[in-house]
């Protein structure tokens, strides 16, 4: 199988300012964000960006870790933080990569157990093969692929890039 980058470490780092960005002005009004990422890439990216909102803006950023099965997302979703801890917040839920939806819609459910202010969600790259009715709020790239095509990113120490397998 054949690999293709499709984003380098430079590009990363762009998208994940320009989305942190975006969530600051949609945010702009609000005291404290939870910034809920998805383990494991999609907390990751979900730190990178909650570092860039804390260097642009003065609102308390809160990370959340979430755990979702991504074998069997209908299993109960596990949050690093408890539910009084964004009771009445606003909410970035982040994932890596948006493939067929599942993984996301499940978080989504989880954090719609609880009341809110406001709930959206990012993703690095979504791959445009839905099954459930979500979308993502705020995304780095749109990329066409084959169903037998897979999307990987790596967050690594000195280097991100995302590929093409």
């Amino acid at each position: 199988m054949t690999e293709n980058k499709i984003l380098g470490h430079e590009e990363i780092e762009h998208k994940i300012r320009r989305i942190a960005y975006q969530i600051y002005e949609t945010f702009v009004d609000e005291d404290e964000i939870v910034v809920a990422g998805i383990v494991s890439a999609g907390l990751t990216f979900a730190e990178k960006i909650a570092a860039v909102l804390g260097d642009i803006s003065d609102i308390n950023i809160t990370l959340c870790e979430v755990t979702v099965d991504k074998v069997n997302p209908t299993n109960p979703v596990k949050t690093s933080l408890p539910e009084s801890a964004y009771r009445d917040k606003a909410v970035v839920l982040i994932d890596d990569v948006l493939n067929s939806g599942a993984t996301l819609i499940y978080g989504v459910k989880h954090f719609l157990n609880v009341p809110l202010k406001k709930l959206k969600t990012a993703v690095l790259i979504d791959r445009n093969h839905k099954r459930y009715p979500i979308k993502a709020d705020f995304k780095g790239i749109s990329l066409s692929t084959s169903l037998q095509e897979h999307v990987s990113v790596e967050f690594g120490e000195e280097e991100n890039v995302a590929y093409l397998q």
